[in-house]
């Protein structure tokens, strides 16, 4: 009997090794591609507002993560480090945007409280925009896996990083914006 549980006991245990894997496995574009445009319904400080990629390219590298769903312990946490970090990447020319796909309701009231009116959150309840960006989760593929990318002027990704532990996202994208500046000539 004991000998009959083993096998199943293991092939149990890598079941769940490869899903937890397959849940972060890395995004497929990757630095050089180039960054789909997008517009969406996006708030901030609780206004509601079209945000477009390509007109916040023109004022400089942003940073464009996105998250599992709104006012959920990673992703609140997430969202107060890019709060507490976006004058650090003002001072190098780069803007924050969140996207997830909570309707524009809950970012309005997540854009106040959990981004302490810092940065916009965006709206893809159609998971358009995570599904051009690779960055759903694989299970779920309409909710966004903890991808962030560093976007140059150019259109360019600079920078991915996936992880669906909130931590090392500010801190790896403040340090590409930073590393893109040092090149770029920016402060």
């Amino acid at each position: 009997m004991k000998r009959r549980l083993i096998p199943v006991a293991l092939a149990a245990v890598l079941s769940v090794g490869f899903a937890m894997h397959s849940l972060t496995a890395a995004a497929t574009l990757k630095p050089g591609d180039a960054a789909p445009p997008f517009t969406a319904q996006a708030s901030l400080g609780g206004k509601t507002y079209t945000y477009s990629l390509s007109d916040e390219l023109k004022k400089g590298p942003v940073v464009l993560y996105f998250y599992p769903a709104a006012f959920t312990k990673g992703c609140t946490i997430e969202a107060h480090e890019f709060a507490e970090a976006v004058d650090e990447y003002k001072k190098y020319g780069a803007t924050v945007i969140g996207v997830s796909h909570d309707n524009i309701g809950t970012l309005t009231k997540f854009s106040v409280s959990e981004c302490r009116s810092k940065f916009p959150v965006a709206a893809d309840a159609d998971a358009k925009v995570i599904g051009a960006y690779d960055a759903g989760l694989p299970m779920y593929s309409s909710m966004a896996n903890r991808v962030s990318y560093v976007i140059a002027p150019d259109g360019k990704v600079i920078y991915e990083y996936t992880s669906l532990s909130p931590e090392k996202h500010v801190e790896n994208t403040l340090k590409a914006v930073k590393e893109w500046a040092q090149t770029h000539k920016q402060p």
